[in-house]
């Protein structure tokens, strides 16, 4: 029998796994809910799944690596927090609910019971008895909390505006759900609709979520915060307000240029605004007629579209125009699609010479283009260098035309002022000083702020969601359900028709709509959007902590003791909505006094996708890869080995290329070498091998900085390379009773808990130890071992590894190149020829040349 074929009938992962799944269950290993428990707590969470279908190979990675940090730290004496809950609201459980023609709970709730099974067999350490769903009552009702919490605050509010619309799901998008220009859920693309909606006052925040990202540094990926900091996108510049003629009211429009003011020559205004609806029909018969038939024209056309710089420049003259408050000028407005009605205030002044877009639009339609930025002056007062040609005259460099009219180029560069009266000469920087100190003195303008980000819609026209806590009076007024009469739960779906319409099934639930009003028990109507399930997913880490009190979301004495979240393990996918609106709704929390904390999430690990052959998993590609079957073949432990080995969290994975396979022979071989040690627990280690021993306490201490530093494929190969020499020891003439063999394999099972836990927990059991190997703690690497005595130093001749010799860490150059010259190896490999180049680097590697 080979010796692969003994390892394989020892080594029983499924029959461990059972077995340790019950232990863990019935001695409440994980738990962490005993008040009497003094150990340092650390929080670790993995973004919570949803329920559709059961896990997949994406899921096996994530929560890999999520349960190998929360074993870690509690192998390091810490008391973890390590939860789970299901974040089951939403259009996918809906939309497989109405194709199969069931309630989206019972689709939702068999599907959260086929993943915990799953989740059970993969060895996850979490607590279970904190399990939540975000689809129970039980929860969601501190979800309407935290809505009526935000409304009195005056961060809830309803409006009409254009929004995004998803003609397939039939419901309304944040903008943070829409992906170039299509529906992040479907890929339906993208309409622009005027609804009533529910909004989070998400901009209130918008430079705290930005300037706090800096707490964040070097603990969250970069990639990450820099796409936080370009979705808030903070821009500086002026407003300067604009009279129309014809108007009453003032146009505020923000400029990052207002330096420039002396260049406008014309407005532009986003087709879809309610302004140029007003000013188109001040204007005459044919301007509104023109301008509506431009209206329903932009409508068919997607955002992604009207930014895109390469299409012909359209629009519409309304025959109104605005006064330039710097210098008097009459300036046409006009309509245009390549300027979006949420930017702003959907009005832009046009600088054709100094901006591309305006100078297309310019030239498209005659406009007039005037430069007042010389870009050929130097910026600054230093003294060009001009250099001579062979008969001594000056060569000047080429100048850039200043006439983009006739180029079709903007001038974009920098240069000093002209054209602009008292602006004159100034650079761009002491310009824009000047001209907001003038705006400011004038009234016409002052220093303001501009954002890409906008408030966060959170009304749905779906059913499966959280119930807005709110009651329509008769008279269209506003009033909060009770805190005493939540939660709002959602209707049974028995008579509803879920299908997507554009409005939300709840409205045909008539005895659930129809109720009283709150104040003074007159007829009123229940709102019947529901809100987006980011809202669920935006503190969910909080109701963790509390996950069985009926009264309160969560308990801030809790809440002191384990937030923020100290890791925290997700897909980088999450960058902009989920991590947005979390990191948004705990400043919220902070500022009505409910948490002393201002982010969630101390640290972010980002893991990778899970491929094959090289492309994303997929029924109709033919290349998907099921979980549950690579559990049944596999193991659990070896499917965990295999993502952990592969290389970094952050990278892709491509299933084809790893071996689940050689992780299970790998595990086997590690189990063996438990019942194999021959020597008894107390036995003396100081007298095994010394080079075995070295090894091990070498792992020991160099194990904590990798994982802490998230490069657990590293630790896997040290325990591979020491599994090997622990084989390599027992098989030598000191044999299993080596007591170096029980002190490595000792390491082996504590180091391979993290990554293994079954196959861990089988060995220290064989090992002779008692209870769970996860309390036993970390083992200390002893420092007079990691002090090195020899080191194995490499001869190469000619590119090629020819010997290997011990040598002291201290030896010196010259007598290690002699040393290496007179190896076996490289006398062989040297023979006749010449030498014509030694390199040295003690105590490594010498590398010797011939010819």
């Amino acid at each position: 029998m080979s010796e692969e074929q003994r390892d394989a009938i020892e080594y029983d992962v499924h029959a461990l796994q059972v077995k340790w799944q019950s232990y863990w269950d019935e001695h409440g290993t994980f738990r962490t809910d005993d008040p009497a428990d003094t150990r340092p707590r650390k929080y670790v969470l993995d973004m919570f799944p949803y329920p559709s279908g059961d896990l997949h190979m994406g899921h096996a990675e994530a929560f890999a690596f999520g349960d190998i940090v929360a074993r870690y730290w509690r192998q390091q004496g810490f008391n973890v927090l390590h939860p789970i809950g299901w974040d089951s609201f939403g259009l996918p459980a809906e939309n497989a609910a109405i194709k199969r023609g069931v309630d989206p709970r019972d689709w939702t709730y068999a599907n959260i019971e086929q993943q915990k099974t799953s989740f059970r067999r993969y060895g996850t350490s979490f607590d279970w008895s904190r399990e939540l769903h975000t689809s129970d009552p039980e929860y969601y009702k501190w979800n309407q909390w935290l809505f009526l919490e935000m409304f009195k605050k005056g961060l809830a509010y309803r409006k009409a505006s254009w929004v995004n619309w998803c003609p397939n799901d039939q419901t309304v998008l944040a903008n943070e759900q829409v992906v170039e220009g299509r529906c992040e859920r479907c890929g339906a693309v993208v309409e622009k609709q005027k609804k009533t909606q529910w909004y989070f006052k998400i901009t209130d925040y918008a430079d705290r979520l930005l300037d706090d990202l800096k707490q964040l540094e070097g603990s969250w990926p970069a990639k990450v915060i820099a796409m936080q900091r370009n979705w808030i996108g903070r821009s500086t510049g002026a407003e300067v307000d604009f009279a129309i003629e014809g108007r009453d009211e003032k146009v505020s429009v923000f400029t990052t240029r207002p330096d420039t003011l002396f260049g406008a020559t014309f407005m532009v205004v986003a087709p879809e605004s309610d302004l140029a609806a007003e000013l188109a029909e001040g204007s005459t018969d044919a301007v509104r007629a023109a301008f509506a038939d431009y209206r329903q024209q932009v409508q068919q056309s997607t955002e992604i579209e009207r930014q895109d710089a390469s299409r012909p420049k359209t629009g519409v003259f309304l025959d109104r125009f605005a006064i330039n408050p710097v210098n008097g000028e009459r300036l046409p407005v006009w309509a245009a699609d390549y300027v979006l009605a949420d930017y702003g205030t959907g009005a832009v002044m046009a600088v054709p010479a100094h901006d591309q877009r305006d100078l297309d639009f310019a030239r498209a339609f005659d406009l007039p283009v005037r430069v007042v930025v010389d870009v050929n002056a130097p910026v600054t007062g230093a003294i060009p260098v001009i250099e001579l040609d062979e008969q001594g005259d000056p060569i000047l460099p080429e100048l850039p035309d200043l006439n983009p009219a006739a180029t079709g180029e903007a001038l974009a560069g920098e240069g000093r002022l002209m054209n602009s009266g008292p602006l004159d000469g100034l650079s761009k920087q002491h310009a824009i000083k000047r001209i907001i100190e003038q705006l400011t003195a004038d009234g016409t303008g002052r220093a303001a702020k501009s954002y890409r980000l906008r408030d966060w819609l959170i009304s749905r026209q779906r059913y499966w969601g959280t119930p807005i806590p709110i009651v329509h009076g008769a008279d269209g007024s506003l009033h909060p359900v009770p805190l005493e009469q939540l939660p709002v739960e959602l209707p049974r779906t028995e008579g509803l028709d879920l299908q997507p319409k554009g409005q939300s099934p709840l409205g045909a639930a008539t005895e659930w709509v129809e109720t009283v009003n709150p104040v003074d028990g007159s007829p009123a109507l229940r709102d019947t959007d529901t809100m987006d399930t980011f809202v669920d997913s935006s503190w969910y880490p909080l109701r963790f902590l509390s996950a069985n009190d009926e009264t309160r979301a969560f308990d801030p004495a809790e809440a002191e003791k384990w937030s923020p979240v100290d890791q925290y393990v997700g897909g980088v996918e999450h960058a902009i909505l989920h991590l947005l609106y979390s990191r948004f709704i705990t400043k919220v929390l902070y500022d009505l006094g409910h948490i002393t904390f201002t982010e969630p999430f101390k640290a972010l690990l980002n893991q990778g996708m899970v491929l094959m052959d090289g492309a994303k998993m997929s029924k109709s590609k033919g290349n998907l890869v099921e979980f549950v079957e690579q559990l049944d073949q596999y193991g659990a432990d070896a499917i965990r080995v295999t993502m952990a080995f592969a290389g970094p969290p952050e990278d892709d994975i491509d299933w084809a290329d790893v071996s689940a396979n050689g992780s299970a022979k790998f595990l086997a071989r590690a189990f063996r070498l438990a019942k194999d040690v021959t020597s008894e627990r107390d036995v003396v280690w100081k007298g095994g091998d010394e080079k075995l021993r070295r090894q091990t306490h070498r792992l020991l201490a160099d194990a904590p900085g990798l994982t802490e530093a998230f490069k657990f494929n590293v630790v896997v190969a040290r325990l591979m390379e020491l599994v090997n020499a622990t084989r390599k020891t027992i098989d030598s003439g000191a044999g299993a009773g080596d007591p170096a063999v029980r002190e490595a394999t000792e390491a082996i099972a504590l180091v391979l808990s993290i990554y293994a836990p079954y196959t861990a927990e089988e060995m220290w059991s064989v090992l002779g130890y008692e209870g769970s190997i996860t309390s036993f703690g970390w083992r200390k690497a002893d420092p007079t071992l990691l002090v090195e005595q020899s080191v194995t130093a490499v001869v190469q001749v000619d590119g090629k590894v020819r010997d290997r010799v011990d040598v002291p860490p201290t030896i010196d150059p010259d007598a290690l190149q002699a040393l290496a010259l007179e190896t076996a190896g490289a006398k062989r490999a040297i023979g006749d020829k010449a030498i014509v180049n030694v390199v040295v680097r003690a105590p490594r590697i010498v590398s010797i040349s011939t010819k």
